[in-house]
């Protein structure tokens, strides 16, 4: 683990440094790309964070993968679009609460989640090649073979739309699993312990 700001480079893994590493429960985390992904992939909704005029911001958004980096969009000259142009560092989450962890004490509730936090800067997307196979990428994993039947995007459509592709590369993952952790001076008290489905 490096003292500064800097990633360690591992092509398997998401990239670590202080900013990036889980240290509370780090048992829950993990730094593979694959849980990673299957997260990103499952969800296509994320919260991206950034910084303006010294204030917080935070916009959820439709972000999806193709290959090893992630894709968005926005309105071509709007704030938002203004903001990624910049190249200022994002901070970019997913988050999933597949079950409520029910317990007989109120201070041992839970839920089992899975998590996503990334670090990354966007760059904008310019070649049409590209252009076209991130969107058709997101397009096509929503319902396979879509973008064969529909009309691709005109020049028009082009010219209103801000892609910007940011590298995966530094960020971690956690999930938390399992069933009711109780206190041992709890577990006679009449009250229904277990795990119930998330609805979402």
């Amino acid at each position: 683990m490096t003292a500064t700001n800097e990633p360690t480079i591992n092509s398997s893994l998401l990239t670590c440094c202080p900013r990036s590493q889980v240290k509370r429960a780090p048992k829950r985390a993990s730094y593979e790309r694959a849980p990673a992904y299957a997260l990103i992939d499952r969800l296509k909704t994320a919260h991206v964070a950034f910084v303006e005029q010294g204030e917080p911001r935070i916009v959820p958004l439709t972000v999806w993968r193709m290959g090893d980096n992630l894709y968005l969009h926005t309105l071509n000259g709007g704030r938002l679009s203004k903001r990624l142009n910049a190249g200022d560092l994002l901070c970019i989450s997913f988050a999933v609460t597949n079950e409520w962890v029910m317990t007989k004490s109120a201070f041992h509730h839970s839920a089992n989640y899975e998590s996503l936090v990334l670090f990354g800067k966007a760059s904008p997307v310019t070649e049409d090649a590209e252009f076209d196979a991130a969107f058709r990428a997101i397009i096509n994993q929503i319902e396979p073979g879509r973008w064969e039947q529909v009309r691709a995007p005109n020049h028009k459509e082009r010219k209103a739309t801000a892609l910007y592709r940011i590298p995966i590369e530094e960020g971690s993952f956690k999930r938390r699993t399992g069933g009711p952790n109780d206190d041992p001076e709890d577990l006679a008290l009449p009250v229904w312990h277990g795990v119930l489905p998330a609805r979402l």
